[in-house]
């Protein structure tokens, strides 16, 4: 896991060209202004799904995992905490292929909090539990970008 911001970018030059390639794009394009949904970039190798919900308490969320694409959550308005830990911990389910979703039970080792212009970039051992509330239910407005990485 990576967790940064937008803003210092240049402290992180040792990222991979197409993670690069997602800050860029973030930066070229206004997110905030996209529906939600997926939107392509470059086919299945890169795009961004925007999503749009209110955080909530952790007990009505989910774990996953990915292990074909790279997430990249970048938040565009207000705060949510993702809880993370690793997939080693968790009591891993069946894996889902057609939707790259790894589902999982367990307890948070730790956790984030992301506010405007916050990242957090989730490999395929990251297990990650997102929508979590921080200080109490707040609507927020984030970007996925998902990097094929199989």
């Amino acid at each position: 896991m990576i967790f940064g911001n937008i803003r210092n970018l240049d402290e992180y030059p040792f990222l991979e060209r197409q993670v690069k390639e997602c800050f860029d794009y973030a930066g070229e394009h206004d997110l905030k202004a996209y529906e939600k949904g997926s939107h392509e970039i470059d086919g299945n190798r890169l795009f961004v799904n925007i999503v749009e919900y209110t955080t909530t308490d952790a007990q009505n969320r989910f774990w996953e995992a990915h292990r074909d694409y790279l997430d990249i959550h970048v938040m565009l308005t207000g705060q949510e905490q993702i809880d993370v830990n690793f997939i080693e911990n968790m009591e891993q389910k069946e894996y889902v292929p057609a939707d790259d979703f790894l589902p999982m039970d367990g307890e948070k080792n730790g956790h984030v909090v992301l506010k405007e212009g916050d990242f957090l970039i989730c490999a395929p051992h990251d297990a990650h539990r997102t929508a979590v509330q921080a200080d109490g239910p707040e609507a927020v407005k984030k970007a996925i970008f998902k990097v094929q990485i199989h």
